[in-house]
């Protein structure tokens, strides 16, 4: 790997639901997931979770919890993507579609996996255990898994870092 970039992704809950997005254009254009994206220079993890999930939906999170961080290589690709998981159940705002997202919620019985990333069938379990984890996933294009490895963790590293 020659380089790593830094995301956040978030997940606002309920007892028996959870918000998703349908990503409307860019990487992952008509998947459904949740709110984030790219950590810029000079916010941390944390600041820039909370910005992203403003501009996609409206909400603001008063209350993050990390809950995993997963790692994605694409064959082919010198890059790594590191991705910081949080969820919510305590929001504020008026939910809106934006420009890059129409959110929608969903019964934790009827979450849409063939219409996410394949990846999320494999972590997403662990998150609504509310198990902290931490996993890999190798892919071929975006929609073939070569490799992953997911583990439990006891803790997860602080939030505090600047980029």
């Amino acid at each position: 790997m020659s380089s790593r970039k830094l995301f956040s992704l978030i997940f606002i809950r309920k007892t028996s639901e959870i918000l998703l997005g349908l990503k409307k254009r860019g990487f992952g254009k008509n998947k459904w997931n949740g709110f984030g994206g790219k950590v810029e220079k000079g916010e941390s993890i944390l600041q820039g979770a909370i910005r992203e999930l403003k501009e996609e939906c409206g909400l603001s999170a008063e209350q993050l919890k990390k809950v995993g961080i997963l790692e994605f290589e694409f064959k082919g690709d010198t890059v790594l993507l590191e991705v910081h998981v949080f969820e919510t159940y305590k929001y504020s705002g008026e939910l809106i579609e934006s420009e890059e997202m129409q959110p929608k919620w969903y019964n934790l019985k009827d979450i849409p996996f063939k219409q996410m990333w394949p990846d999320d069938e494999y972590w997403f379990p662990y998150m609504l255990r509310g198990e902290l984890f931490k996993g890999y996933f190798l892919y071929r294009g975006q929609d073939l898994i070569l490799k992953y490895n997911i583990e439990t963790m006891e803790e997860l590293p602080a939030l505090d870092q600047v980029f």
